[in-house]
C-alpha cells in the first residue's frame, strides 16, 4: 500500500524520565503526538491529570532565537560571497552535532558580542537616518543666515515656514505688509512644492501676524537646529554623518572577523529551535506527581525501533490498531520511480486514510502527458539536463527534491515525444539548412508529424484519455469490493464499462469498413442492455419507485460527463500543436533578414528570445494542464481526499541534517 499502516500508541512514564524519553522520540522521529484536550474534558481523567506547563521554556527560547537570528542577519548582511540559489542544510554527525554545543558557554559568549555589535550597527544606522533627515529639512534654508539664537527677541519673533508652490510668493509678501504694518517677510528658496518663506514681527501683534498668516496659508516648521546659523548646521550633520559612516564600517570590518564562527552559530541556532519544540511538545503531554502519559501515532513499519526506544527508558505503553472509520495521519510510501510524483498529489490533497494513494496510478500518465504536451526533443534535454545538473550540485529536499525529480523524469518523457513527432527546436534544422546553406535536412520523425497529421494525434489523445478515465473507474470499482460492496462495483463501475465500450464499438463499426456487421449489432444491443442496467440501478438509493426512476435515468444521463472528459484529453493535441507552431514561428522569423551577417544575427535573435520563451510559457501550460487531467478527469472518478499530513516529532532544523549512527 502507499499509504503506510498507522498504529496508535499510548505511553506511560516516570516524570523524572520526562525530558530523557522527550528527546529520544525527537532523535527517532516516527512518532507523531497527539493534542489532549478531548481527555481533560472528561470528568474521569481531569480529577487524575493535568496539562504539562512548559510555556515559560517556550518564551524563554524563543527569546533566544531571536537573539541568534539577529546576529546572523548581521554575519550575512555583511560577509562577502555569493548568495546560493538553493540553500542547502550542512550535513553533520550526531557526535560531531554533540561535541560542539559542549562549548555552549563560549558560544554565548560569541554570540553576545555579536547581538551587541547588532544592537550598536542598528543605533548607528537611527542616527544617520535621523541626521539624513535634519540635513534634507535645512537644505532649502542654507542661504539662510539668521542666527537660531535670535529667531526671538525681548520685542521680535522670527518665523520659518512654507507655503504651497502653486501660490504667488510675492502676492504673499504684498498682502502681508498690506494687512498688517508689524511683520515682514522674505523668500529663502522657492522649488516646485513650496516656498521657504521667513517672517519677522513685532511680538505684540502676535495674534494679528498669525491671522493674516493662517489665511495665507502658512505652515509654520521648526528648524532642527539649536544655535547658530543653517550653514553652520549643515556642516555639522555632514561632520556627524562621516563619523557614523566611519563608525558602521568599523562594525562591518568586526563582524566579519565572526565568519568562521558563523557555522558553530547556525549549529547552535537548531540546537535552541528543537528545545523550544521539545518544550512546546510538553503542553500535549498530561502529567501527574510522578507519572506523565502521552499519545500518538507511527508507522508500523518502525514498530520495532519504537518498542525498543520505550523498553529501553522503562516505558508502560499499549499499542492498538485504528478503529474501523477512524481518521489517521497519512504517511505516503511509494517506490523512488513514482515518489516524485507525490509533490502533484499534495497540491491537490492527501488522501483519506480510508481512500486510495492516486499516485502509482497516475504517475506514468502525468510523465506521459506533459512529454506529448511540450514534445519537443531539444526541450525536452534542456529540462533533463538542467534538473539533472540540479539534483548534482545541490541536496535538495522536501517537495523541492519531488518536483525537480518530477521534471527531471517528464524531461525524458519531452526527449522521447520529440522524436517521435520529429522536433528539435521546432524545424530549426531545416529552416537553417534551407536557408542558409541551399539544401534541406530534416530532424528525423519516427512516428508522425502532428502538424501535417493533428487528427491522429487527436485521436491517440482520446485513446489515452479514455484508458485513463476506465483506471480511475476501476479504481473505483476495487475500493468499493474492498469495503464488502461488489455488486456497487459492477451498477456503477461494469454497467459503464461496458456501456461505453458497446458504444465505441457500434458507432466505430459504421464508420470503418472491414468489421462484420454482427459485432456492430451485438455492440448496438450490449449498449442497450448496459443503459438498461444503469437505469434499473442508478437510483437505488432513492426512496419511492418514481425516485429510482428518476435516479436511474439522471444516472444514465451521466454519459454526456463521460464524452466531455473523453474530449478534455483533446488539449494534449493542443498544447502539442502549440509548441510546434510556435517553435516554427520564431524559426520562420530568423529567415526574414536574408543570409548575410543581418541575417545571421537575426536569427540568433529570434532563436535567443524565441525559444526560450516557448519553453517557458508551454513547460507550465504542460504542467497546469497535466495536473488539470488528473484532478478532473481522473480524480473525480475515485479520489477521497481531506487526509492530514503525518508530522512526526523530530529534529526540525532549518541549517544542519543531523546524520544518525547507527549502534
Amino acid at each position: 500500500m502507499a499509504i503506510a499502516k498507522m498504529n496508535k500508541l499510548a505511553v506511560i512514564g516516570l516524570s523524572r524520565d520526562q525530558n530523557a524519553i522527550i528527546e529520544a522520540l525527537m532523535r527517532l522521529g516516527v512518532i507523531q503526538i497527539n493534542a489532549q484536550e478531548a481527555k481533560l474534558c472528561d470528568e474521569e481523567w481531569n480529577r487524575l491529570v493535568e496539562k504539562d506547563d512548559a510555556a515559560k521554556w517556550v518564551s524563554k527560547w524563543d527569546s533566544e532565537l531571536d537573539r541568534i537570528e539577529s546576529a546572523l542577519e548581521l554575519l550575512d548582511r555583511f560577509l562577502d560571497r555569493k548568495k546560493p540559489l538553493i540553500r542547502e542544510r550542512t550535513r553533520i554527525s550526531e557526535r560531531e552535532f554533540d561535541a560542539t554545543l559542549e562549548y555552549e558557554y563560549e558560544i554565548r559568549r560569541q554570540m553576545l558580542k555579536l547581538t551587541r555589535l547588532a544592537r550598536h550597527y542598528n543605533h548607528l544606522i537611527f542616527r544617520e537616518n535621523r541626521a539624513v533627515t535634519a540635513r534634507q529639512a535645512l537644505l532649502p534654508w542654507k542661504s539662510y543666515d539668521v542666527p537660531s539664537q535670535e529667531y526671538r527677541t525681548r520685542s521680535t519673533q522670527v518665523w520659518q515656514g512654507v507655503i504651497p508652490g502653486s501660490n504667488d510668493a510675492a502676492d504673499f509678501l504684498k498682502i502681508l505688509a498690506e494687512k498688517t504694518g508689524y511683520a515682514d517677510g522674505e523668500v529663502i528658496h522657492s522649488d516646485s512644492e513650496q516656498h521657504y518663506i521667513s517672517v519677522v514681527f513685532y511680538e505684540p501683534a502676535a495674534d494679528e501676524v498669525q491671522a493674516v498668516l493662517r489665511d495665507l496659508s502658512f505652515n509654520r516648521i521648526s528648524l532642527p537646529i539649536e544655535s547658530g546659523s543653517v550653514e553652520e548646521a549643515i556642516r555639522d550633520l555632514d561632520a556627524q554623518l562621516e563619523e557614523y559612516r566611519a563608525e558602521k564600517k568599523s562594525v562591518a570590518e568586526q563582524v566579519r572577523s565572526f565568519e568562521s564562527f558563523e557555522p558553530t552559530l547556525k549549529m547552535y541556532h537548531d540546537e535552541i529551535a528543537m528545545r523550544k519544540d521539545r518544550a512546546a511538545i510538553r503542553e500535549k503531554i498530561l502529567v501527574t506527581d510522578s507519572t506523565f502519559y502521552l499519545e500518538g501515532w507511527y508507522p508500523k513499519i518502525a514498530g520495532e525501533k519504537v518498542e525498543a526506544l520505550l523498553r529501553e527508558h522503562a516505558c508502560y505503553y499499549e499499542i492498538t490498531q485504528p478503529k474501523k472509520g477512524e481518521e489517521t495521519p497519512i504517511l505516503l510510501l511509494n517506490k523512488s520511480i513514482v515518489q516524485p510524483f507525490e509533490a502533484i498529489t499534495k497540491l491537490y490533497s492527501l488522501p483519506a486514510a480510508s481512500g486510495i494513494d492516486a499516485t502509482p496510478f497516475f504517475s506514468f500518465f502525468y510523465a506521459l502527458f506533459f512529454g506529448m504536451m511540450l514534445s519537443d526533443a531539444a526541450y525536452g534535454i534542456i529540462l533533463t539536463a538542467g534538473t539533472f545538473l540540479i539534483r548534482k550540485k545541490y541536496r535538495l529536499e522536501g517537495m523541492l527534491k519531488q518536483m525537480v525529480d518530477m521534471f527531471f523524469l517528464c524531461g525524458i518523457s519531452t526527449t522521447f515525444w520529440g522524436i517521435m513527432f520529429g522536433s528539435f527546436f521546432g524545424d530549426i534544422i531545416t529552416q537553417v539548412s534551407t536557408h542558409f546553406f541551399g539544401h534541406a535536412v530534416h530532424f528525423p520523425t519516427v512516428w508522425f508529424s502532428p502538424i501535417n497529421d493533428p487528427m491522429r494525434l487527436l485521436f491517440f489523445s482520446l485513446f489515452l484519455g479514455l484508458i485513463h478515465i476506465f483506471l480511475g473507474m476501476g479504481l473505483s470499482a476495487r475500493m468499493a469490493i474492498r469495503d464488502g460492496q461488489p455488486l456497487d462495483a459492477l451498477f456503477d463501475t461494469g454497467f459503464w464499462y461496458i456501456l461505453i465500450l458497446s458504444l465505441i464499438g457500434y458507432l466505430g463499426g459504421g464508420m470503418v469498413e472491414g468489421i462484420p456487421a454482427a459485432v456492430t449489432v451485438a455492440c448496438k444491443w450490449l449498449a442497450v442492455a448496459s443503459a438498461l442496467g444503469i437505469v434499473a440501478t442508478g437510483g437505488r438509493q432513492k426512496k419511492g419507485i418514481l425516485g429510482k426512476i428518476v435516479g436511474g435515468l439522471g444516472s444514465l444521463y451521466g454519459v454526456t460527463g463521460y464524452l466531455s472528459d473523453i474530449l478534455s484529453y483533446s488539449r494534449i493535441l493542443a498544447l502539442g500543436l502549440a509548441t510546434g507552431v510556435i517553435s516554427s514561428v520564431f524559426n520562420t522569423l530568423g529567415t526574414l533578414a536574408g543570409t548575410g551577417i543581418m541575417g545571421v544575427l537575426v536569427m540568433l535573435l529570434a532563436f535567443g528570445i524565441g525559444h526560450p520563451y516557448n519553453i517557458a510559457i508551454n513547460a507550465l501550460g504542460s504542467f497546469v494542464h497535466s495536473c488539470r487531467l488528473q484532478y478532473v478527469e481522473f480524480f473525480g472518478r475515485f479520489y477521497q481526499g481531506g487526509g492530514d499530513s503525518f508530522q512526526p516529532f523530530c529534529e526540525n532544523t532549518k541549517y544542519v541534517t543531523i546524520l544518525k549512527e547507527e549502534l
